[in-house]
This record gives structure tokens, sequence and C-alpha cells, in this order.
């Protein structure tokens, strides 16, 4: 499975299980087994907001775009991610984004 990243300044959350087919988002599965090789299944056939565009099997390898939500200190690797290719099953690792800044103490 091959994941490109579509970010957006949000403050949710995100988090994803890939199990073979089925991806698991925020508690959501979504099953993509059916999708045989050359397929495509559109976004609006997709109940959830966390998928940008269509899915795809492509040569048998399923390709798919997630929205990566990106806080106010997103990174470089967030704002500009690099698609996820052969993602293998368990959870997905997205980038992170910079440490928060320290306030500093106030005397």
């Amino acid at each position: 499975m091959n994941i490109i990243l579509s970010p957006q300044r949000r403050d949710q959350s995100l988090v994803v299980l890939k199990s073979g087919s089925v991806l698991t988002v925020n508690g959501e599965e979504f099953d993509f087994s059916p999708i045989a090789d050359g397929d495509t299944l559109p976004a609006s056939a997709i109940d959830s907001e966390w998928f940008f565009d269509k899915v795809e099997n492509i040569n048998g390898e399923l390709e798919l775009t997630l929205i990566l939500p990106i806080p106010e200190n997103f990174s470089p690797e967030q704002a500009f991610p690099l698609p996820l290719l052969d993602v293998a099953d368990g959870p997905v690792a997205f980038p992170k984004p910079l440490p928060e800044p320290v306030e500093e103490l106030q005397q």
C-alpha cells in the first residue's frame, strides 16, 4: 500500500493502523480488499473526512491519499511530505512536528 499525504493545517490528530488491505483511521475501519487490480474507488464513495482522493489498485498495489493534519509548529517534513511507499502492517508513522517552543519562566 502506498499512501500519499495531503497536508492541511488542523488541530485534530490522525491515527492510522494498516492490516493488509484494511486501514483503521481514528478507530474507523475501511476495508479496501474488494478493489481489484485496475479498479478505482472515488473519494466520494468513502464516508470519511480523511480520504482526500480516490483509492486505486495499480498492479496489485493499493494507492490512496490521506489528509495529514499539521499543527502550528509543523515541520518541513509535514508541510512537504514524501509519499509513504510499501507501508507495512501496523501503526502508520507520519512526519513529526517541530518541538513546542519552551516558554520562558517569568520571575
